[in-house]
């Protein structure tokens, strides 16, 4: 049975670790990466605890195994890495609904990953309707940015209730911003 949980043991760290490096961009072929999808950022063990201190992440697990995470970003964490730093730069120049996103109170989702066995499962939307659930009573809009060459994981997020707000260019590649106004019933 698998469970959607929060972090909660240094040992499913190293299982989100072990889950990203089998899901690096750079590691998949080209026809694994159109087909399954990727993650590009490359996170430390010690960057993960430092997420987690901060915001605990979203897993699911089954039995002892991470199958699947939503790695949690603050600012203050998301600022000493560069892929989360831009983003979280680039989200403050933004308008969202009429009004400036800096300043507001928002978390980002410093990656996605579902485990290639577990996939078609919706667990992703199981993550991050728990994710919503654990985190809007604190945080009013959710974002993440998705590599123009993962239109899997795209869908994924406007399935989960994320809108496209607009585009950002970071070593060479296209990364479609979206967010989840939490405010807004339905997803």
């Amino acid at each position: 049975m698998i469970e959607i949980k929060r972090v909660t043991q240094s040992s499913e760290l190293e299982g989100i670790k072990k889950l990203q490096q089998a899901n690096l961009r750079g590691l998949l072929t080209a026809e694994e990466r159109d087909r399954e999808g990727f993650v590009t950022a490359e996170y430390t063990l010690e960057f993960l605890q430092q997420m987690h201190l901060a915001e605990p992440s979203i897993i699911a697990k089954d039995g002892s195994e991470v199958v699947g995470y939503a790695l949690s970003a603050t600012r203050d964490v998301g600022m000493k890495h560069p892929l989360l730093a831009y983003l979280f730069e680039v989200v403050d120049t933004k308008l969202y609904a009429g009004r400036p996103l800096r300043g507001e109170n928002y978390i980002v989702v410093g990656q996605l990953c579902v485990a290639k066995g577990y996939r078609g499962l919706k667990l992703a939307q199981g993550m991050y309707d728990f994710y919503r659930q654990e985190l809007s009573g604190k945080y009013r809009y959710c974002l993440t940015d998705i590599d123009e060459a993962n239109p899997r994981s795209l869908k994924a997020h406007l399935n989960a209730g994320f809108k496209i707000l607009d585009t950002l260019h970071y070593e060479g590649s296209a990364w479609h911003i979206v967010i989840w106004d939490w405010n807004h019933q339905g997803h």
